[in-house]
């Protein structure tokens, strides 16, 4: 199977780029706008690969995606090209916009027309995938967990985008007949993360010497996945998902922030002691903000 990775040269998707030339047969072909967030390291190992490809394109770009669809030919699309970071979305929420939205709905344009041109079997094999995120759901309480069913109560200009491609994504199922499919993930860490995400930034901030910043009290409750079970996962959907469904993926891990941060804090002090420094323990450059989501 041919089948293009939105997104490919980010956190996620060059992950899910790297199982998909590594772990099975199919062609890839990966778009990305190539923007801060991008990490083309993280594809080393693929780069030059007979099966895979690359094309620097934005998907809010309606002439040349639609362009590569109907040069490519493929017979599935993961999506991924996304804006992801809260604090971002704050701050420029119209780049949230038109990635998150108004890159959806071109994208689901471009796969629409060329579906329709598709030989009958060609049609039934085709597959639209959309990964979103649990933010749409909004808040985790001190127990429980998300579920498929819950509500959508988006807090962020980044949350409300992808709830928002999420509705036209499940739209044009119902209305035009497009084979989709929709996933909704909880945190993710893992290698090649950019350094504005929790994890990373805790990490290289605390042996940079740097405060450690904690929204809040840090009593925001996540639940964490480890990104290359996470792309493990979206290929499960992909190939055997139930067209027109959506599913949550998790790690079954919830922590407090806090508890979380406080975690890599004492993981640090046993393997990168600043013994030289005047820190004597990384907990100690925890610092509490106000919380601006």
């Amino acid at each position: 199977m041919r089948i293009i990775v939105t997104g490919g040269s980010g956190f996620i998707g060059s992950a899910l780029v790297r199982f998909l030339i590594e772990q099975t047969e199919h062609e890839v072909l990966n778009i990305d706008k190539l923007t801060y967030a991008a990490c083309p390291n993280a594809l080393k190992t693929v780069e030059g690969h007979p099966r895979y490809s690359f094309v620097r394109e934005d998907i809010a770009n309606q002439s040349g995606i639609n362009r590569i669809i109907e040069e490519y030919q493929p017979l599935g699309i993961m999506h991924l090209a996304a804006e992801s970071h809260v604090d971002r979305s704050i701050s420029a929420a119209k780049d949230f916009i038109e990635t998150n939205i108004i890159g959806t709905y071109q994208l689901l344009e471009a796969c629409r027309q060329y579906w329709y041109t598709l030989t009958p079997k060609n049609k039934s094999n085709f597959r639209f995938l959309h990964v979103s995120t649990d933010e749409v759901f909004g808040e985790l309480g001190d127990s429980g967990s998300f579920s498929e069913e819950s509500p959508y109560r988006p807090n962020s200009p980044y949350s409300a985008s992808k709830a928002s491609a999420d509705h036209l994504v499940r739209s044009w199922f119902r209305t035009y007949g497009l084979p989709v499919l929709i996933t909704n993930c909880s945190n993710n860490y893992g290698p090649f993360q950019h350094n504005e995400k929790l994890i990373p930034l805790m990490v290289n901030n605390a042996l940079e010497g740097k405060s450690l910043p904690v929204y809040g009290e840090g009593q925001q409750i996540r639940d964490w996945l480890y990104v290359d079970d996470h792309v493990e996962a979206l290929y499960m959907v992909f190939t055997q998902g139930k067209i027109g469904a959506s599913y949550n993926i998790g790690g079954g891990k919830e922590i407090r922030n806090i508890d979380l941060v406080k975690r890599i804090c004492g993981l640090l002090d046993e393997m990168a002691p600043n013994n030289n420094g005047d820190i004597k323990h990384y907990d100690s450059l925890i610092q509490y903000v106000e919380d601006i989501s």
